[in-house]
């Protein structure tokens, strides 16, 4: 995949870049956010919708952060332009499963370490550019991907991720970790992440698969909560609900607000371009308990999502409104490369998402960005190929095209005869190849 991104000289719009201000900075200290009796985040000051588009990204941890100190590349730098590109972009979410075994200890104490710090600092720059934030304080994960993970301290490594699903000492480590975690006061803020208004929910833990009975998988997810509302924290807290759906009772039966979800249509991993039209494929995101009166009730979150391994730009406009009709209110693609590695696309191989490398696939994230903040909640606009256009959108498989036309928005991700609604009142313009605009 990484051949077809080689950076020529391309012509990219951006006439004016604007950011989204769905999440503009608002004042008080701990939950800005509620869950109604709908299932819907609200904004506690004006019960507005909550609604959010992002990434993940990961500078702070693992591959990224020992990739830039190969390259002796400064990581806040780094931060600080990438910040920039989603700014540029029109992210205003973001969304990471920390890795808990590089600033955790085996008992789970919290270690104050240059990880934790890198974190911080990227945190504050977010905030600057208006972004909000769903944190996963757990990952469970090793550190290595794709080298071999390194010795680290904390308990996941000890334990491996099954273990900490089940071994009492290992649980005990896990609620320590948590509420030390979410004690943590940011030294650039001055805020506990439990007080910052800006983290505006939480994941407990990525991915956990869980084996055991449904009353034990209850009692282990109530423990883990009880010790993140013994800081006092009162914001929504989310569990993963896309794995082991057999247990799907067992999640909601603990004192969670909502459920977490990922969607990869096109499979991982393929170690190849996919070709072939694939909107049928994004059609619809449906979950299988989505008649489960509790499932009603919860919040829902997209923590993971891409069409991976699919180089072209037509397809994250269509994901994005398959996800509002589903309810959806909050997205993070996964994953952002740095743009310091991003030429040699090493951290997640079947992703490849970098303003610089891949202009057209982040000019189409961007899309899927308005496509968040312009389409109702539970909208349905029919099938594949009569929802090719909607609201102010189109997706074109033969064109590799996604557009939006407005009369203050006009982008664009590959050559388009399109033309604006109207040139006086544009305030907007961002593009990849040729347009009326730039003729």
């Amino acid at each position: 995949m990484c051949n077809r991104f080689k950076f020529i000289p391309l012509l990219i719009l951006f006439l004016a870049m604007t950011v989204n201000h769905s999440f503009a900075q608002r004042s008080g200290r701990g939950s800005n956010v509620y869950v109604d009796k709908k299932g819907i985040m609200r904004w506690g000051k004006s019960n507005a919708e909550v609604h959010g588009f992002g990434i993940n990204y990961t500078v702070p941890f693992a591959h990224a952060y020992r990739s830039a100190k190969k390259l002796n590349i400064s990581h806040k730098e780094a931060i600080d332009d990438d910040v920039y590109h989603f700014a540029r972009l029109g992210f205003d979410a973001y969304r990471v499963h920390v890795w808990d075994t590089e600033i955790s200890d085996s008992l789970g104490n919290l270690l104050e370490n240059d990880h934790l710090q890198l974190f911080d600092y990227m945190l504050k720059k977010m905030k600057e550019r208006g972004m909000k934030f769903i944190l996963t304080p757990i990952a469970f994960w090793g550190n290595g991907w794709p080298e071999p993970d390194e010795k680290t301290p904390g308990f996941s490594r000890k334990y491996g991720k099954e273990n900490c699903l089940t071994d009492e000492d290992a649980i005990k480590a896990q609620e320590r970790y948590l509420f030390q975690f979410l004690n943590h006061v940011n030294p650039h803020t001055g805020l506990a992440y439990k007080d910052d208004p800006d983290i505006i929910a939480f994941e407990i833990s990525n991915e956990p698969h869980h084996n055991e009975s449904p009353d034990k998988v209850t009692a282990y997810i109530t423990r883990l909560v009880s010790s993140m509302r013994k800081t006092k924290c009162a914001k929504p807290i989310f569990y993963n609900i896309s794995h082991s759906i057999h247990l799907v009772n067992a999640y909601f039966n603990a004192p969670i607000q909502g459920g977490t979800f990922q969607w990869y249509p096109t499979g991982l991993g393929a170690q190849e371009e996919l070709g072939g039209n694939l909107l049928p494929n994004v059609d619809r995101y449906t979950v299988t308990f989505g008649d489960n009166p509790k499932y009603k009730k919860a919040a829902k979150v997209v923590y993971e999502f891409d069409a991976a391994d699919v180089g072209r730009s037509y397809i994250y406009p269509a994901m994005a409104r398959s996800f509002r009709q589903a309810g959806i209110q909050w997205a993070a693609h996964f994953s952002y490369d740095p743009t310091y590695m991003a030429y040699g696309n090493t951290e997640y191989n079947t992703h490849y998402m970098n303003l610089v490398y891949t202009p057209q696939k982040a000019l189409s994230l961007k899309l899927a960005s308005e496509v968040f903040h312009r389409v109702p909640l539970y909208e349905d606009y029919g099938s594949y190929p009569g929802n090719a256009k909607f609201d102010a959108f189109r997706v074109s498989y033969e064109e590799d095209l996604a557009e939006m036309i407005t009369d203050k928005k006009f982008i664009y991700t590959n050559n388009t005869k399109s033309n604006p609604t109207s040139l006086d009142n544009l305030e907007e313009v961002a593009g990849f190849a040729n347009s009326s605009v730039v003729s």
